[in-house]
C-alpha cells in the first residue's frame, strides 16, 4: 500500500469558526480564486469531491469519484508548522514568536555574531518588496536583507554573488542553533536567496528552511519505525526538520514536484510507502502576492496532471490532496488566512463520499496509522471511509 499526501499550499476553502480571532471573517482562498476567475475549471479535484466543499462555478455536475471532507484546524497558528504538524499529530497550543517590530537587540546581537557583518531591513516585509527597495545597498555593502513576516520567521536574504548559498544556509543552520539553545520560540530560519540586478532580482529556487524541531515524535516517525518507507518531497523535509524521513527530494517549482512525486510512486509499486509533498509556489508566488490569475492557472495545471498520478495507483493505494491553511489572494494583506482546508482521497478500491467537517487536521495522521494497523495513540479519529 501507498499513500501521497500532495499538499496546496495555502489552499484554503473558507473561514474556520475561529477565524474572527486572527481577524480572518470572510477568507475563502480556493472559493474567491474560483469566483474571480473567468472559465476557471477544476475537473478531477471536482470528480474528489472539491466542488461538494467550495462553490466551484461550472463543476457543479461532475460525477464524484472520491471521498471529501472540510477540515477545521486546531492549531494556534496559521502558517506552515502548524498545519503541517498537526496532521502529523503535533498540534501546537502556545504559539511561536513573532516580530511585527522587527528583531529585538539581543536576537540581532545573535545574528550579527554568527554573520560577522551588520544587516539591512529588520522589518516586517513582503520578501520580493525588501530585496527590490534594498537590492542594490545589499549589493553596495554586503549587509544581507534581514526581514519577518506574521508568521514567526526570521528571513535572511542576500544575493547569490555577494553571499553564496551555501555560506547563506552555514548563516542560518548555526543561527536556528543558538536561537534554539537562548529558548527564542521562532518557528523558522529561512535562507533567500536571489539573483539578478536593480530593477530586476529575482529569488531563487536554492531557498531552504532551517525549523524548529517537533517537539516529540510524529506519525511520520512511526510510520518509519515499523518499516514504511517515508519520503518528503518539496519543503516538507525542512518542516520536520529531517526527523522520520529516509528520504527527502528537492524540488523546484510545483510541477517539480509533482513530476517528482510521480517518479516515487513508480518506484516501488509493490512497496508500502508514505509520499508526503509540498507544493509552495500556491503560497509563496500567488498567494502573499495577491496574484489571483496565477493562483488560478496554478491550480488548473496541478488539476490536469491528478489524472498521472490515478492510473499508477493499485488496487490498495490512494493518493490524498489537502491543505495546511490559507492565504487568500483577495483578501486584506499578504498574510496567511485562517481557513477551513479540504482532504479529498481517490482510491480504486474507495467508495465515492463526502463527510461533514472533521475537527482537526490530525485526522489525517491517524487514518495513516489506522490503515497500516499500527499500535500507539495520535490525535484525532481516523476515517473510516478510507479504510
Amino acid at each position: 500500500m501507498r499513500i501521497v499526501l500532495l499538499v496546496i499550499d495555502s489552499g484554503g476553502i473558507g473561514a474556520a469558526p475561529d477565524a474572527d480571532r486572527f481577524g480572518d471573517q470572510g477568507a475563502n482562498t480556493i472559493g474567491h480564486v474560483a469566483q474571480n476567475t473567468p472559465q476557471f475549471s477544476l475537473p478531477h479535484m471536482a470528480a474528489m469531491g472539491l466542488n461538494k466543499l467550495v462553490a466551484l462555478p461550472g463543476n457543479e455536475t461532475v460525477p464524484l469519484q472520491g471521498v471529501a471532507f472540510p477540515m477545521i484546524p486546531l492549531a494556534n497558528g496559521k502558517d506552515t508548522l502548524a498545519g503541517h504538524w498537526e496532521m502529523m499529530g503535533i498540534t501546537i497550543g502556545e504559539p511561536f514568536q513573532t516580530f511585527p517590530q522587527g528583531f529585538p537587540d539581543p536576537i540581532l546581537g545573535l545574528l550579527e555574531r554568527v554573520i560577522g557583518r551588520s544587516i539591512l531591513g529588520n522589518e516586517v516585509a513582503s520578501g520580493t518588496e525588501i530585496i527590490a527597495r534594498l537590492g542594490e545597498k545589499h549589493l553596495q555593502t554586503g549587509y544581507p536583507i534581514v526581514y519577518t513576516s506574521a508568521d514567526s520567521v526570521l528571513q535572511i536574504a542576500a544575493h547569490e554573488e555577494i553571499i553564496p548559498p551555501q555560506l547563506l544556509y552555514h548563516w542560518c543552520n548555526t543561527l536556528r542553533q543558538l536561537l534554539d539553545e537562548e529558548h527564542y520560540r521562532i518557528g523558522r530560519v529561512i535562507a533567500r536567496p536571489f539573483t539578478g540586478t536593480p530593477e530586476h532580482f529575482v529569488r531563487t529556487p536554492r531557498r531552504h528552511d532551517f525549523t524548529v524541531r517537533p517537539p516529540g515524535p510524529t506519525v511520520i516517525d512511526h510510520l518509519a519505525q515499523y518499516g514504511i518507507e517515508t519520503t518528503a518531497i518539496g519543503k516538507i523535509g525542512d518542516i520536520f526538520s529531517g526527523q522520520g524521513f529516509r528520504r527527502h527530494i528537492v524540488t523546484n517549482s510545483n510541477c517539480d514536484g509533482l513530476e517528482k512525486t510521480l517518479s516515487a510512486l513508480e518506484r516501488d509499486p509493490d512497496g508500502h510507502e508514505f509520499i508526503f509533498t509540498n507544493l509552495v509556489e500556491f503560497d509563496s508566488h500567488f498567494g502573499h502576492r495577491r496574484d489571483v490569475l496565477g493562483y488560478a492557472q496554478a491550480l488548473q495545471e496541478f488539476d490536469a496532471f491528478i489524472p498521472r498520478f490515478w492510473e499508477l495507483l493499485k488496487d490498495d493505494d490512494q493518493l490524498w490532496i489537502t491543505a495546511d491553511h490559507g492565504c487568500d489572494p483577495t483578501f486584506i494583506g499578504t498574510d496567511h488566512t485562517r481557513e477551513m482546508v479540504p482532504w479529498l482521497a481517490y482510491g480504486p478500491c474507495l467508495t465515492p463520499y463526502v463527510g461533514q467537517a472533521r475537527v482537526g487536521l490530525g485526522d489525517i495522521g491517524a487514518t495513516l496509522t489506522a490503515l497500516w494497523h499500527l499500535p500507539g495513540a495520535f490525535p484525532g479519529q481516523a476515517a473510516t471511509a478510507l479504510l
